[in-house]
C-alpha cells in the first residue's frame, strides 16, 4: 500500500521554514505497514496543487496533504479541493462552535468573520475536529483514492493524524507488518563495517533489508523486515542481529528505538553514582549541551566551562604557561591538563576535554584543520587521543562530540 505525502506552502520553497510535518508523517504511515512513495512540496498555487493532486490519485492509495488551510486569501487548499472534487464549501456548525469555543475560552475575545470561515468546509468531505485549532481536517475520496488535508501546522497535524487519520486507515486497509530495528555502531566507518559483516548481510532473507546510515563517526544500521507475520518478522530480525553481535559487538552501543549514547552515559553514570564534567574548547559547547538536553543530568552533571581562548584554560583550569609554550594548545599534554583540571574544578569522578582546530584557519595551536586531541579523565587516570577528522568546521566539530561520548562510554561500560 503506498501513500504520497504533499505539503503546500511557499514558507516551505523559500526555505523559511524546514518540513517536519513529511517526516513525521512517514514515520506514522510507515509503523502501520504504508509506504510513502512520494513527498512533494509545492506552491500556494490552484494550478500546481490540482496537477499535483492528479498525478498523486495515479499513483498510491492515500494523499495526505498539510497547509493551506488557514482563513487569509493566501490560504486557498479548501477551495482548491472543491474545484478537483467539483464540490462546493458549506458551513459546518460543529466547526462553527468549536471555534467559537477556542476564541471565548483561550483568546477572551468574540470570534471575528475572518476566523468563522474556518467553519466552511467541502460539502463531499468527512469531517476531522481538530481539538488544537480552529482548521478542521477534511477526508475525501476519489476513484479508490483518499486525499486527507490537515493543517500545517506541526502539534495540530500531529494530533490528527495520531486521533484521526492513522485510526481510520488501519480500519480500512489491510496491511501488511514492518518492524524496524536500527543498531548504533561507533568507531568504525561505513566501508570496514560493510566488508566484516559482508558475508551476514549476504545471507539475510529476502524480506529483511539492510541500510548502512553513517553519519559523524558513528553508522546505524537499519534492518527492515515486511510481511504478515509479525512474530515471524520480529524473530528472524532479532535472529540476525544475534549474529551481527558476533561480527562487530565491541562496536554496538545500543539501538535507536531504545536510548542514544548520550543517555545510555548517563544511566550508568546514575546507576555507579559517578559524576562528570567537562572542559571544552573546538566542540564550544555542543558536549555539555547534548548531556544537559536529557532529564535528570543534574544527578550526575556537575558543570562545564567552555575555554576557547588560549588565555581562558591558563585562568580557568590553571593550565600551566610553561606547558603551553612547550606543546601549544593542541596537544596531549594539554587537552589531559583540560580534563585533570577540570575534573578538580567541579570534584567529579569522571570529565571530558576537547581542544583543537575546527577551522578555517590554524588558530593558536598551529596545526592542521580538522585536528582533534580529546582527554578522558576517569577514578584511575587520565588519557588522551588525537584524531584528524575533517576540513570542515560543522563536520570536524560533530565528530569531536561524537568520539568524545564513544571514548567516555567505553570507560564507563569497564569500571
Amino acid at each position: 500500500m503506498l501513500a504520497e505525502i504533499i505539503t503546500i506552502g511557499d514558507e516551505i520553497l523559500i526555505g523559511q521554514i524546514v518540513d517536519s510535518n513529511s517526516a513525521f508523517i512517514g514515520k506514522e504511515l510507515n509503523k502501520i505497514g504504508i509506504d510513502v512513495y512520494q513527498i512533494s512540496s509545492i506552491q500556494d498555487d490552484e494550478k500546481h496543487i490540482l496537477t499535483a493532486l492528479e498525478e498523486a490519485k495515479n499513483r498510491v492509495d492515500v494523499v495526505l496533504i498539510t497547509g493551506g488551510l488557514g482563513p487569509t486569501k493566501d490560504d486557498i487548499t479548501k477551495h482548491t479541493l472543491c474545484t478537483y472534487f467539483d464540490d462546493t464549501l458549506v458551513q459546518n456548525d460543529d466547526v462553527l462552535k468549536h471555534v467559537e469555543m477556542l476564541f471565548t475560552k483561550y483568546l477572551k475575545r468574540p470570534v471575528t468573520k475572518i476566523n468563522e470561515m474556518q467553519a466552511l468546509v467541502p460539502s463531499k468531505a468527512t469531517i476531522l475536529m481538530n481539538t488544537h485549532g480552529t482548521a478542521p481536517g477534511m477526508w475525501l475520496e476519489k476513484e479508490q483514492t483518499i486525499f486527507v488535508s490537515m493543517p500545517g501546522v506541526p502539534f495540530e497535524m500531529k494530533n490528527l493524524m495520531k486521533e484521526e487519520v492513522l485510526v481510520r486507515l488501519q480500519k480500512k486497509f489491510d496491511r501488511p507488518f514492518i518492524i524496524h530495528k536500527t543498531i548504533l555502531t561507533y568507531g568504525l566507518g561505513e566501508s570496514t563495517i560493510a566488508n566484516k559483516i559482508e558475508s551476514w548481510e549476504n545471507n539475510l532473507p529476502s524480506f529483511i533489508k539492510l541500510a548502512y546510515l553513517p553519519n559523524l563517526g558513528k553508522v546505524r544500521l537499519r534492518l527492515s523486515a515486511r510481511g504478515k507475520d509479525k512474530k515471524i518478522l520480529i524473530d528472524t530480525i532479532e535472529e540476525r542481529i544475534t549474529q551481527l553481535h558476533t561480527l562487530i559487538g565491541d562496536n554496538i552501543i545500543g539501538y535507536e528505538e531504545d536510548e542514544s549514547i548520550e543517555v545510555l552515559i548517563s544511566q550508568l553514570l546514575t546507576s555507579k553514582g559517578k559524576t562528570l564534567a567537562v572542559a571544552e574548547s573546538c566542540t564550544g559547547g555542543k558536549i555539555a549541551q547534548s548531556l544537559t538536553h536529557n532529564q535528570g543530568a543534574s544527578s550526575y552533571f556537575k558543570g562545564g566551562v567552555v575555554t576557547y581562548a588560549t588565555q581562558s584554560k591558563i585562568d580557568v583550569l590553571d593550565i600551566p604557561v610553561d606547558i603551553i609554550k612547550k606543546y601549544t594548545v593542541t596537544s596531549y599534554e594539554v587537552v589531559e591538563a583540560m580534563a585533570k583540571g577540570v575534573k578538580q574544578k567541579f570534584n567529579t569522578d569522571f570529565s571530558i576535554a576537547t581542544t583543537g582546530n575546527a577551522g578555517p584557519s590554524k588558530g593558536d595551536g598551529n596545526v592542521d584543520v580538522g585536528t582533534v586531541f580529546i582527554a578522558i579523565g576517569t577514578p584511575d587516570r587520565i588519557f588522551s587521543k588525537k584524531y584528524e577528522f575533517s576540513n570542515n568546521r560543522e563536520r570536524t566539530i560533530g565528530k569531536a562530540v561524537n568520539k568524545s561520548f564513544e571514548l567516555l562510554l567505553e570507560e564507563l561500560r569497564k569500571k
